[in-house]
This record gives structure tokens, C-alpha cells and sequence, in this order.
């Protein structure tokens, strides 16, 4: 279903678009998701609106089957620099969060709050791992979803598309990046 409006008072979320996770293989071309990505956050600081910048430093810790990135458990040094084509502002909201999603261990749902947001826009990298986790703590917060699904991708193009199509529409509404800025109006 195509997204059908945007509250007043709504924050771009873009998940771990950062130097040690664009530089994975992904589904989508992580550069198209970027270019997104920076499109919306110019759309939103145009517009007076919150962009907020989430990265990932670290792994929860507990035993898991898959194996986890970053050689040994370190990541490079540069790992969680916000890729530059974002723009990073200083009016812009970064969270460092240690799991998943970004409201879990973090102040998101505090900085958002206190700024008024009533609804969320997300995107970023991976799309089943830190953007449906985030998507989910937002919708369990009581925030309205939009999901722009073209600016987001992961490595795994059944997770990707089974998120795309099966999880997000039961979390908010979804469309593309062109039709979310037209709602910004």
C-alpha cells in the first residue's frame, strides 16, 4: 500500500548507512541506496524536519549459530563513520545503538519525543536486520511507519524481499523515495 500521508511533526530514521556496513555485498547497489537516503535527509532538513543517524558499534552479546562480522569480534576503525554523502548536520540526531534496532539501549524514543514526532520514516542497510528492528520498536513505540523500500537492502534478497512484502506492511505503510518526498509537499 502506498504511503498516504505524513504527519507534521515526522523524522527520518536512516539505519546504519555507515563505512563498515555499505561496504557489504548487498541485494540493491548500496550507492543507489545512499543517494536515497541523502535525498531524504536533504528533504527533511529542508523542511525543518528531524533526521536522525543511526550506527551500530557492537554486537549484543550472546551465542548465536551465524558468524558474526568483523574478524574476531573487532571492527576496523572507521567501521561506524556515517558515510559522508549523508550530509551530516549538526542539527541531526545521531544514535549509537549496540543491537538491532535502534530504540533498544538507545535515547531514540526520548529524542524523538521531545521534538514532537508523531511518526517515523526509515530506511538503510539491512533491511530484515536494523531496519525491520527499528521499524518494529517504532511501531511498538506508538509511532506511525513509513518505510521507503528503495532506500534500503541487505545481503540476503529473500530476507529483503520477505520483509519488504510480508513484515512492513503489518508495521506502517511502504513506497519509494520520489512519493515520500512529494508528501513532505
Amino acid at each position: 500500500m502506498p504511503a498516504t500521508t505524513l504527519d507534521p511533526d515526522t523524522a527520518l530514521v536512516l539505519v546504519d548507512l555507515q563505512k563498515g556496513i555499505t561496504g557489504l555485498p548487498t541485494v540493491h547497489p548500496t550507492a543507489e541506496v545512499i543517494e536515497r537516503g541523502a535525498r531524504l535527509a536533504g528533504a527533511f532538513r529542508k523542511r525543518g524536519l528531524p533526521v536522525v543517524l543511526v550506527r551500530v558499534v557492537a554486537g549484543a552479546p550472546g551465542r548465536t549459530e551465524a558468524q558474526r562480522g568483523g574478524g574476531g569480534g573487532q571492527f576496523p576503525a572507521d567501521f561506524a563513520d556515517l558515510v559522508p554523502e549523508l550530509g551530516h548536520e549538526d542539527g541531526d540526531v545521531v544514535v549509537t545503538k549496540h543491537t538491532w534496532g535502534a530504540f533498544h539501549g538507545t535515547d531514540l524514543d526520548l529524542q524523538l519525543r521531545r521534538r514532537g514526532v508523531t511518526q517515523v520514516v526509515l530506511g538503510g542497510i539491512a533491511t530484515s536486520i536494523g531496519v525491520e528492528s527499528t521499524a518494529r520498536g517504532a511501531y511498538a513505540h506508538g509511532y506511525h511507519v513509513t518505510l521507503a523500500t528503495d532506500a534500503m537492502t541487505d545481503m540476503d534478497a529473500e530476507a529483503h524481499r520477505n520483509s519488504v512484502e510480508k513484515i512492513f506492511p503489518r508495521l506502517g505503510e511502504t513506497d519509494s523515495t520520489d512519493a515520500i518526498i512529494g508528501l513532505l509537499g
